[in-house]
């Protein structure tokens, strides 16, 4: 093409003219150090960083441009696990408001496939993830090659296609100008707040070396301006009524209320109204647990007092939540014959769950006009009396198990959060996602700031807590981060260990040694499974695992990981433990062999039910009671029409 500008330079690259030629890799990497979103008239960069792990399907693409580009231009992190790093960057964009996140490059074959399950929890929870795996040839100068998938039906299918319904959004990019509209329906993707998610391009090895002559306009920087919808002034019109007619009114606060930064006036409106709010698990922190109008998690997990109110609420208003299984009790929850749902969602898919009446719009937004609407309307004093009575016997409750019997005991899990509860403030932020830990810490946890409460119960991934925090810590440095993880959980994905220690990240890890799936042994034991296969143990004359316990020491594994390490046999070693972790400026890792709440106090138990089916015929006790149970329990379920 004919030169029209004299040569100037881009990041080490020459620029000639209206074009510059660049790898496909390469022209990715300019592309998207130049991505903005807009928020609150703020700017954020909307790929802060790239992870990665190379091999023969990225190292000469997206690992030559990463090298050629420099940190200035795309800074890069090193991962061990290609899972995890999805993990990292999920916690990095929840952290940032989902104003910012990463991109993850593989190689082909396993390390493709092993993005499936971070992005799954990046989709399933809303939040933004670049994915950016090596393909296979688009050429095909030899078929197959190293790890290519042959499908004897299709000649276009690779590996990469296990990531497509888990993706909000994929493409192929099998010719070099392919990646124009593919990468800016990427970012119009990623910054979507009603649709964002995992973000797939898909980039064959044999493209991303390619060359191309890309036009200027391509690199400009773009800022992607973070829609705040309102809500139609109908559909709030006939919501404004339903609360002011309302006599038991309850807010369930989802995670939508954090993700629009609605936490002020979702707590102005709660002021106002005397309207008490529940929260869900994405959504809890949305108001601080000394907020008057704070009542706690709503559901299987909630408190006694959200679920109380929940049982006999006539309109409940549904801010920024899916409204899942754990949240409804499996639809056994909202018992008030006469309950209506408003749902203001900016997912229209959202909207309509329960029956409800749909408010599609931004959270914040829409609880403003709300809140306007509703000036000088407040709930009956008696119903404001009883929300204060009910928030204060749930607090007596968790202080009772969060009081340890003795200084020189072997603490339980409730009292380890509680040990904890006495040393953090606002300033820290608590990552958890699976086992038994995200329900006492839904029960029991006291949030102190909106930003605190990080639990991804979404998906409920097991190992997604270590890297989430390396993740947390690169868009919060200076604030304590805290992993909770107990055995199973550290087992499955502590690879991260190692990037932290490399990146000097001082995120704390607590384990929480009760050797095996104790979240998943309380449930086989109330659905009559007899805890089979959950205990971490020798096996016995019998072949069951009833052994002694197994002699792994998972310190010993965090230390040679890198991680300085803390060992806590009693509740007073803890509460050192925990102080010097919080203090350190190196990653720490506390580990605390917990004692089980059957023996000393736990946690209160489930105060609404969840439906895990039980065998229908059987002939072990366990199970025919079982069943009983459940039958009792499955009568209570209703479908909100």
């Amino acid at each position: 093409m004919e030169d029209l500008l004299p040569p100037r330079s881009h990041g080490g690259i020459p620029v000639t003219g209206t074009t510059r030629r660049l790898t496909t890799a390469q022209a990715l990497v300019a592309f998207l150090a130049r991505q903005y979103t807009a928020c609150d008239g703020v700017n954020h960069r909307l790929i802060a960083a790239t992870w990665g792990i190379f091999g023969h399907g990225n190292v000469a693409g997206i690992g030559q441009a990463l090298l050629e580009s420099g940190p200035e231009v795309m800074p890069f992190h090193q991962g061990r696990n290609e899972q995890a790093m999805v993990h990292a960057a999920v916690g990095h964009a929840r952290q940032s408001g989902r104003l910012s996140t990463h991109a993850v490059t593989t190689s082909i074959g396993p390390g493709a496939t092993n993005l499936v399950t971070g992005a799954a929890l990046a989709t399933v929870n809303h939040l933004p993830v670049l994915l950016l795996p090596g393909d296979t040839f688009a050429g095909r100068p030899a078929d197959p090659v190293l790890q290519q998938l042959e499908v004897p039906y299709a000649g276009d299918v690779s590996v990469n296609d296990c990531l497509r319904p888990v993706s909000r959004y994929f493409d192929r990019i099998s010719r070099p100008e392919a990646l124009i509209p593919a990468a800016l329906n990427a970012m119009g993707v990623l910054t979507d707040p009603a649709n964002t998610g995992a973000v797939t391009l898909a980039l064959p090895q044999d493209v991303q070396a390619e060359a191309y002559d890309w036009p200027e306009e391509f690199f400009r920087e773009r800022v992607w301006q973070v829609r705040a919808p309102a809500v139609d002034p109908e559909e709030l019109a006939v919501a404004v009524r339903e609360l002011r007619s309302a006599r038991r009114p309850l807010i369930v606060a989802g995670g939508g209320v954090r993700h629009a930064r609605a936490q002020d006036v979702l707590g102005a409106f709660a002021e106002d109204t005397g309207i008490p709010v529940a929260s869900t698990q994405a959504g809890k922190g949305a108001l601080p647990h000394d907020h008057p109008q704070d009542v706690g998690g709503v559901g299987h997990t909630g408190t006694a007092a959200a679920d109380a109110l929940a049982r006999t609420a006539d309109v409940v208003l549904g801010v920024g939540t899916r409204w899942t299984d754990f949240t409804t009790a499996s639809a056994t929850l909202f018992q008030n014959p006469d309950v209506r749902f408003l749902n203001l969602n900016v997912r229209p898919a959202d909207a309509h769950k329960m029956g409800g009446h749909q408010l599609v719009g931004d959270a914040r937004t829409g609880l403003a006009a709300l809140r306007d609407a509703l000036k000088g309307h407040r709930v009956p004093a008696d119903h404001e009396a009883e929300c204060a009575r009910l928030k204060a016997a749930w607090e007596v409750r968790v202080s009772a198990a969060y009081a340890p019997a003795s200084e020189d005991a072997r603490p339980t899990q409730a009292q380890v959060l509680g040990v904890l509860d006495t040393l953090v403030t606002g300033d820290d932020i608590l990552i958890n996602a699976a086992g038994s830990l995200p329900g006492d810490l839904h029960k029991l946890w006291r949030t102190r700031s909106r930003d605190q409460y990080h639990v991804e119960y979404g998906y409920s991934c097991m190992g997604y807590e270590i890297p989430a925090a390396v993740g947390v810590a690169l868009a919060a440095p200076g604030r304590p981060v805290w992993a909770l993880v107990g055995d199973g959980t550290y087992l499955m994905n502590p690879t991260e260990i190692v990037t932290a220690v490399q990146e000097n990240l001082p995120i704390k890890v607590v384990i929480l040694q009760n050797h095996g799936y104790a979240s998943i042994g309380g449930l086989s034991d109330a659905v009559g499974g007899e805890r089979f296969g959950t205990a971490y143990r020798f096996r016995g004359p019998d072949g069951s695992f009833d052994g002694a316990a197994l002699p792994v020491d998972l310190a010993a594994n965090a230390a040679s990981l890198g991680m300085r390490v803390l060992r806590a046999e009693t509740v007073r070693d803890l509460r050192e433990a925990l102080a010097q972790a919080r203090r350190s400026d190196v990653p720490t890792c506390v580990y605390v062999e917990t004692e089980t709440p059957d023996t000393v106090s736990g946690p209160p138990p489930a105060q609404a039910w969840w439906d895990v089916p039980v065998a229908e015929t059987a002939t072990r006790t366990s199970a025919v009671t079982a069943r009983e149970e459940y039958e009792r329990h499955v009568t209570a379920r209703r479908r909100h029409l």
